[in-house]
């Protein structure tokens, strides 16, 4: 009946268009939230001795949220650089080197990773990480040899956030043409040769958006980095000190002494940044993706 298809395919078309409007004004309603839980702050004038200054004594009125930024910046990087190689080599040694088995193999390893919850990559940093740069740190004669560090956190992050990645980084790897391989190959190029000055190039702005995802989630990671991280409030001097992060200070922090005044204000106002850091991130990496698009293009 044609009156029963067009009600159906009108619900149909209506109900995708809500789902998507949902979808776009979720980030605005959380921002919205953030705003609105962290007014008292900032409509008043310590906004700015809460976004530089450096003391965090709640019970005094001191929210100063800057070495919380600093040591989230500097983690998060920290994973960044360190995942950046293992991830790029993985992706290309399991699409264009590996036998199949081992693509087969490998791919269940990874897909097993990405399942693995934080809390267990804490763990594992605890056992693992932690005591190895604690003999780092005593062999470099660091003030801080526990072990627990801006390192270990960042380790630990590149750890949990590589299935992710590299994941994202295999399937753009598998979507290109066989026919670049080929071309780059008939024209004497070796197969390394042609990986790196025609494939990559091809994907590079593919390959710019998997790391900024991946970095959005570093940003976020909150029970894995908290384990490892020392939670000691001081911008770091170098990367064997203990530090804390925004994500650990909600964490350790939300739901008590909510009677002191301002101090509910300022860890919403500590979500806030979060989000803006890693909406800015990811605007700059879309500017930069879409420079090498039109230059591929």
């Amino acid at each position: 009946m044609p009156g029963v298809r067009y009600i159906v395919e009108y619900i149909r078309k209506w109900w995708m268009l809500l789902t998507l409007l949902l979808i776009f004004i979720l980030p605005f309603a959380i921002g919205a939230s953030l705003i609105y839980k962290s007014w008292p702050i900032i409509s008043g004038s310590v906004l700015g001795s809460a976004l530089f200054g450096s003391e965090w004594m709640p019970i005094q009125g001191k929210f100063g949220l800057w070495p919380f930024i600093v040591n989230s910046v500097i983690i998060t990087l920290t994973g960044l650089l360190l995942m950046t190689p293992v991830c790029l080599a993985a992706a290309i040694y399991i699409t264009q080197f590996a036998p199949l088995w081992v693509r087969r193999l490998l791919r269940t390893v990874i897909d097993i990773l990405a399942g693995i919850p934080s809390v267990i990559f804490g763990l594992w940093g605890i056992i693992t990480i932690v005591p190895i740069i604690s003999g780092w740190a005593v062999r470099a004669g660091a003030e801080n040899a526990t072990g627990y560090s801006v390192l270990a956190a960042g380790m630990v992050i590149a750890v949990a956030t590589i299935p992710y990645v590299l994941n994202m980084l295999i399937e753009l790897f598998e979507a290109v043409s066989m026919e670049l391989m080929e071309t780059g190959l008939a024209m004497g190029a070796s197969k390394w040769q042609t990986i790196r000055d025609v494939i990559m190039i091809k994907i590079r702005h593919g390959i710019i958006a998997s790391f900024t995802l991946g970095v959005s989630k570093a940003f976020g990671e909150t029970i894995a980095v908290l384990m490892v991280v020392g939670n000691v409030i001081q911008i770091p001097k170098s990367v064997f000190d203990s530090g804390y992060p925004l994500p650990a200070l909600l964490a350790n922090n939300y739901g008590e002494m909510m009677s002191i005044p301002n101090y509910d204000a300022a860890l919403m106002l500590s979500a806030l940044v979060l989000l803006v850091i890693v909406i800015l991130f990811n605007y700059i990496a879309h500017k930069v993706i879409g420079h090498y698009h039109l230059k591929s293009s």
